[in-house]
Order: C-alpha cells, then sequence, then structure tokens
C-alpha cells in the first residue's frame, strides 16, 4: 500500500496492478500503463494461494498458479469442487469428496480436487454459487457443470457414465459379480 490498480468490469472485474513504485508515479508513466492495458500487454492480477507442497493426493488441493497445469492437463479427468470455506453446504459436502476421492485414489488418470474460490481465481472461471461442481474430461477441457445428486453413489454412477478414466478402471469390478462366486450366480 498504496498501490494503483486498474479493474476491468467489462471482463469480469479483472485486476491489474501497476508494478512501478509508487513513489516514482508520473502523469507519462500512468498514461503509458493505460495504453498497454487498451493494447492488451498487462496480464491480470488473479489471487492463489502457494502450490501445495508434497503429495497431493487422494484429494487434490488446486490452487490458482497450477490451475491451468492440472485442469487443462488432456490426459485427465479432473472433477473439481469450487467452494466456500465459509459455505454450509460446502462443508456438508466435504466427507462426501473426500470418500470420493479416496474411492478413486488408484485411477491414475482422474483427479478429484478442491478449489477454495475465496483465495484463488483463474481468468475466465466465473463461480456463482458454493459449492460449484465443475468435470473436465480428456477430451473437453472447456468443463462441465455438475448438477446430480450429492451422495457417494451419485458421484460413483455419474463417473461410471461420463469418465473414461472411471469406466476402464472399474470395468473389472462391474463385471465381476456381487457376493459369491460365479457358480452361485449361474444356480440362480
Amino acid at each position: 500500500m498504496p498501490c494503483v490498480r486498474l479493474i476491468d468490469p467489462s471482463e469480469n472485474m479483472l485486476k491489474f496492478v501497476w508494478d512501478g513504485n509508487v513513489d516514482d508515479i508520473s502523469v507519462d508513466n500512468m498514461r503509458s500503463y493505460v495504453a498497454d492495458f487498451k493494447a492488451g500487454n498487462l496480464a491480470p492480477h488473479l489471487k492463489s494461494e502457494d502450490i501445495p507442497e508434497g503429495e497431493n493426493k487422494p484429494l487434490t488441493v488446486l490452487v490458482g498458479k497450477q490451475w491451468e497445469e492440472i485442469v487443462k492437463d488432456e490426459t485427465k479427468d479432473v472433477l473439481v469442487k469450487y467452494y466456500a470455506p465459509w459455505c454450509g453446504h460446502c462443508k456438508a459436502l466435504a466427507p462426501t469428496w473426500e470418500e470420493l476421492a479416496q474411492d478413486v485414489a488408484d485411477i491414475d488418470d482422474l483427479i478429484i480436487a478442491k478449489f477454495d474460490a475465496t483465495a484463488n481465481e483463474v481468468a475466465g472461471l466465473e463461480i456463482r454459487g458454493y459449492p460449484t461442481l465443475k468435470y473436465y474430461p480428456k477430451d473437453n477441457k472447456a468443463g462441465i457443470d455438475y448438477s446430480g445428486d450429492r451422495e457417494l453413489a451419485d458421484f460413483k454412477k455419474w463417473l461410471n457414465e461420463n469418465s473414461t478414466a472411471y469406466q476402464a478402471a472399474r470395468a473389472t469390478d462391474a463385471a465381476a459379480p456381487e457376493g459369491g462366486n460365479e457358480a452361485e450366480h449361474q444356480e440362480l
């Protein structure tokens, strides 16, 4: 503080921070700053927590600085919970989300992630309510909104219908009969 910021209301309120020294403010460098903005030469200032250290599995903690790297990875299906720490619905979903992440931890090309949308930002990503659940399959990194029920069985069923990673990993599970052996099922 003090600082100079330019806020663009036409682009989801993106903020552009002048990186010069406040003691050196002049009409000329402000004119240059605004000209750079108008020319599209400035990168927006986006909030991001630090990238978590160590193992980030089974539940991936996603932050703004690494969002592009993880979500846009075309070799992985990614299911993200955008949340606010103070949100009651988010808190209620948290144990189920952790359990889902634990359940699919053995699937290398499926990531279950959480993203604190109050502490992190991504250009072009607009979250209007909490929690917002978005799925980014390998073949559609634009993302798909998840609007189904929010119990563990519901998520597993949805992934089985929509995630090629989940389908491939669980194909043997689905083929095996439940409870008992093959001979017992044939007798019925």
